[in-house]
């Protein structure tokens, strides 16, 4: 289990996070929704330890504060928004570089597991016929797979993601979704993500916990965080409504779409 408990953090002096308190399991995908700026991506930047931060955090009791930076890399992986700044590899030695934090040494090269690792996750990501292409020659769809292919290659007990669907396609994003929830699950192990989108969270989520003003509003299945009053207050949109407006539009015309829509 990943325990935060009565975390603080934020920048130059001023706290983003207050006093949050979350717990994630094993074998579950926790999404956290909220509005933007409300502190999603400063959680998932202190549970990183990329920013510093006050009180607990720890998984499976182990104080993550204390880890050392490569054991670190061995237990939480984090993939954020997309970056215009790398380096001109190859999609293959993007996705290896996630295999370091697991090499012997600085000048160690790949084992035959560590090829298999990374032949797997570019193939389960549709990018096994890309290997050989620099990456930036990609799109940006297929440059936030690449560097989700060089997360799940590194292995970790923790995924952390931060909007993984930015630049994907509809059925890329279903398909990363599924494949990241079905790792969490199968392996055992752990991925707290950040959606915009809240008809992916309540899809693919295990629990949902929704944040507003740097704290947890709620936290539980998609259907009791998600709930009609409380999307209300926080998003200030009726989300139900505009859903069901929305989905209408997908109905088919005549008698028989009315019909159903009345239903």
């Amino acid at each position: 289990m990943l325990e935060i408990k009565d975390l603080y953090c934020g920048y130059q002096g001023k706290d983003i996070i207050k006093g949050i308190s979350l717990e994630a399991h094993r074998g579950e995908f926790l999404c956290i929704v909220g509005p933007n700026g409300c502190g999603k991506t400063t959680l998932l930047r202190a549970v990183s330890r990329i920013i510093p931060s006050r009180g607990v955090l720890s998984l499976d009791g182990r104080d993550l504060a204390a880890l050392p930076r490569r054991d670190l890399a061995r237990t939480i992986a984090l993939l954020g928004q997309a970056s215009e700044l790398y380096f001109p590899y190859t999609v293959y030695d993007t996705a290896a570089l996630g295999r370091y934090a697991h090499a012997a040494g600085l000048f160690t090269g790949l084992s035959a597991r560590d090829r298999a690792i990374i032949d797997d996750s570019l193939m389960r990501l549709d990018l096994y016929g890309e290997r050989d292409r620099l990456i930036t020659e990609l799109s940006g769809g297929q440059l936030q797979r690449v560097f989700l292919a060089r997360t799940l290659v590194q292995d970790p007990e923790i995924i952390l993601l931060d909007e993984p669907t930015n630049h994907l396609d509809l059925k890329h994003q279903t398909a990363l979704l599924r494949y990241v929830s079905r790792w969490a699950k199968d392996n055992r192990k752990m991925a707290v993500g950040i959606l915009h989108d809240l008809n992916l969270a309540r899809y693919f989520a295990g629990r949902v916990a929704l944040m507003n003003e740097g704290k947890i509003i709620t936290c539980g299945s998609p259907a009791e965080a998600l709930g009609p009053e409380i999307l209300r207050e926080t998003f200030g949109l009726d989300v139900g409504a505009f859903m069901r407006e929305s989905l209408k539009k997908w109905k088919a015309p005549g008698p028989e779409g009315a019909a159903r829509i009345s239903q």
